[in-house]
């Protein structure tokens, strides 16, 4: 007889009778209550947060998740101000032992505390939004790429974007490319090239009778407007394979809007990303990504955060770019015989990696290479967080923390840097001066050896 039907000594049967209590009646479908009951306080995700280990002010993840939820819960406590001190790299997700979600939390919390407590007029906000929408600064400053990038460089600029917005001066802004990834894509021939490609390379390899592989390509921002090589590489790598590459319309991830609490400027994003995304999926093609915070974003802070249609759909069919084809394609036989001259590789894996389990595999696939030595050069996080450390008052931290990163980097056997994470890269060469390379890169060489893979 189960709990349920259990009939008391009085033979009163309480079938029907029990009323549950709304312990927080002012609960949502965001109520994350059940996960803080998770946390048994064993300080695990506070060990293993790169801000906390450098920071004595900062209080930890245990405290900006469980402990300052079940405060707010109460309705009589205000978020603590130190919820914009966790940088999202969010390794305490990948170390809690029950599984308590912690970055959900962290990015709630940040959100509630930007909505109701922060200061709409501070600098503090207007430079948080700014970094958020990196997309609309880039996709202004494209425009007239070799003028934004003279403007950056100047010294005055930087002193002016740390005396008035707060961002630090240390720091050279990247690059704008003269030419975006969109505008090569669409300039090669968009979906109708990439289909006459990728037919010829299945008809190469005898599969020409198959069904069509599609892939359908988010570039996030980053690879279209700073680093168009990293998508260009990609495109060619899947066609080589027999992939057709659709590129959907998109926006940003949304990464440094969870980072900085703006989450209605994230649900904006996810408002388009979803739907056009699910719309390739649709069409039989699977959801890739260069970047792993756009992965990762895609895959857990979308579901996470928002009730918005097909976003399950579009999370369980996302993948990072090396990781699909270790599934998918027998890349193992594919590199045996190619050469790729990149020895003395210094390999950091990202945070958002490591969340995803991928933080061996390009030290795995690319040392069958001929050619291609690679380090793995720790667990350490590069300390840069996206647009954490982009700001004045976090600079210092941010470079505390990537020490470690880039004492194993100086000790490793070259000077040419790599990863797939575009800030923890920024971070890599600011603290080393060597040059970085994405691994699609390095796989590029391999298979496509010719004019146009160089």
């Amino acid at each position: 007889m189960s709990d349920a039907a259990h009939t008391p000594d009085d033979g009163v049967s309480t079938d029907d009778e029990f009323e549950p209590i709304q312990v927080f009646p002012e609960s949502t479908e965001m109520d994350l209550r059940p996960g803080a009951d998770d946390c048994y306080k064993c300080s695990t995700c506070d060990t293993n947060c790169p801000v906390a280990e450098v920071d004595d002010d900062f209080p930890g993840p245990k405290f900006q998740g469980p402990e300052q939820w079940r405060l707010k819960r109460t309705e009589d406590h205000d978020i603590d101000d130190s919820i914009l001190k966790c940088s999202n790299c969010m390794r305490c997700d990948n170390a809690c032992p029950s599984a308590v979600p912690l970055s959900q939390m962290h990015n709630t919390a940040r959100g509630a505390y930007v909505d109701e407590q922060m200061n709409k007029l501070s600098r503090e906000y207007w430079r948080n939004r700014l970094l958020s929408n990196y997309r609309i600064m880039a996709h202004l400053g494209s425009k007239v790429p070799r003028l934004t990038n003279f403007v950056m460089g100047l010294s005055v600029t930087r002193v002016f974007n740390e005396k008035v917005l707060g961002i630090t001066s240390e720091r050279e802004f990247p690059d704008f490319a003269t030419e975006t990834f969109r505008e090569w894509w669409h300039k090669r021939g968009g979906a109708a090239a990439s289909r006459d490609r990728a037919q010829a390379a299945r008809t190469s390899r005898g599969i020409d009778g198959d069904e069509p592989k599609r892939i359908a390509y988010f570039h996030g921002c980053y690879s279209n407007y700073n680093t168009p090589e990293v998508g260009k590489a990609l495109v060619r790598v899947y066609e080589h394979f027999g992939y057709e590459v659709l590129v959907p319309k998109q926006r940003c991830s949304g990464t440094p809007m969870y980072a900085n609490g703006m989450l209605q400027d994230a649900k904006r994003a996810a408002d388009t990303n979803v739907p056009e995304l699910a719309a390739a999926i649709d069409e039989g093609a699977d959801i890739i990504a260069s970047c792993t915070s756009c992965s990762m974003s895609l895959r857990q802070e979308y579901p996470e955060l928002f009730d918005i249609e097909d976003v399950e759909r579009v999370s369980n069919n996302t993948w990072e770019g090396l990781e699909f084809l270790r599934v998918h394609e027998d890349l193992e036989s594919e590199l045996e015989g190619t050469t790729a001259d990149v020895p003395g590789l210094a390999y950091h894996a990202p945070c958002h990696a490591r969340n995803q389990g991928l933080d061996g595999q390009a030290v795995e696939v690319l040392s069958v290479i001929n050619g291609v030595e690679v380090e793995d050069v720790g667990d350490s996080c590069s300390g840069i967080s996206g647009t954490y450390g982009w700001k004045e008052e976090n600079y210092d931290t941010s470079m505390k923390i990537g020490e470690d990163m880039f004492h194993h980097m100086e000790g490793a056997s070259g000077e040419t840097g790599m990863t797939e994470c575009p800030t923890c890269s920024m971070q890599m060469e600011h603290g080393t001066g060597y040059e970085i390379r994405h691994p699609l890169e390095i796989l590029e060489v391999a298979l496509l050896e010719g004019p146009e893979a160089a």
